[in-house]
């Protein structure tokens, strides 16, 4: 049986950003948790309650400043990139800070940044150091370039078998 867990996203200031519930944990080494979500309810900062229209097979990483979601659409896999700390495991969630900068990525591997103004907007209003600047605009060309490079987890194919996997596990 597959572990279920909860997904919670935080702000720099420590509030609470987003929670994803019902959550399975498919991979879980020292260097990755790979996570999938199917139709999970979120709950956002505001109370706002939705429900995830798609599965996705998430990236989180100990040891990198962002997270990846590959989105199951009907037109092929989609990704959406957080820049965000590395991710956490604790009793209660598996846990980041979201620091807003965002890459969405379609099934062509064409890329738009997002969230650019809601970046600079908290990088004040929060006084973000100018090295922790500096590491999150580093490390969002470095996502860039892997994007690019359709290094793993940006391989269609993978998805799907880690969707399968999942797919074969939670039925059995």
């Amino acid at each position: 049986m597959l572990e279920k867990i909860f997904i919670q996203s935080f702000k720099h200031n420590g509030t609470l950003h987003r929670t994803w519930c019902d959550a399975y944990i498919i991979k879980k080494t020292e260097k990755i948790w790979i996570v999938v979500t199917e139709h999970a309810l979120v709950v956002d900062y505001n109370g706002r309650k939705w429900t995830t229209k798609e599965p996705a097979v998430c990236f989180f990483y100990p040891d990198k400043w962002y997270n990846v979601i590959a989105m199951l659409r009907n037109n092929g896999i989609h990704y959406y990139c957080n820049i965000a700390s590395p991710s956490i495991q604790d009793n209660e969630a598996l846990k980041n800070i979201d620091y807003d900068l965002d890459v969405k990525v379609d099934n062509n591997f064409k890329y738009q940044i997002l969230d650019e103004h809601e970046y600079a907007l908290h990088a004040s209003e929060m006084n973000y150091p100018t090295n922790l600047k500096n590491h999150l605009e580093n490390t969002l060309q470095q996502l860039i370039k892997e994007i690019k490079l359709k290094k793993e987890p940006f391989n269609h194919q993978y998805i799907y078998q880690l969707y399968n996997y999942f797919l074969e596990k939670i039925h059995n």
